[in-house]
């Protein structure tokens, strides 16, 4: 009986360790969840050292496109460089644009991303077709 008393509290012990150790262990984890630093995914506020200069009275019309041209002005309406993106970033058309007239009548119906650069001056917008 002894024996049995004797391994009986040798087993509580160690349970009772085994306890605190795993309290412990979900103690730690809590406090380094909570403490942590939040991550984050994307930094969307800073611009890096982009000095993007917009370009001023932009206007694309009509978007969606339905009858094959497309129309770009800008206050000033100078001479354009135009770059034109499918979807999946792949360059569908580049081309110098004189003007305020640009056929997209090649451009098979979807979305794409129509890239404006006017002097120092950066666009970016999105170009239905239909």
């Amino acid at each position: 009986m002894a024996g049995f008393l004797n391994f009986l509290c040798k087993f509580v012990e160690t349970s009772q360790e085994r306890m605190k150790q795993k309290y412990f262990f979900s103690f730690f984890i809590i406090c380094l969840l909570f403490f942590a630093i939040p991550a984050e995914a994307q930094d969307t506020t800073s611009t890096g050292n982009k000095t993007e200069v917009p370009i001023s009275g932009l206007s694309i019309y009509p978007n969606p496109v339905t009858g094959g041209k497309v129309y770009i002005s800008t206050s000033r309406n100078l001479d354009k460089e135009i770059e034109i993106y499918n979807v999946l970033g792949k360059p569908v058309k580049r081309l110098r644009l004189r003007g305020k007239e640009l056929d997209v009548s090649s451009l098979t119906p979807g979305i794409y991303i129509l890239k404006i650069e006017e002097e120092a001056s950066k666009a970016t917008r999105k170009l239905v077709i239909k």
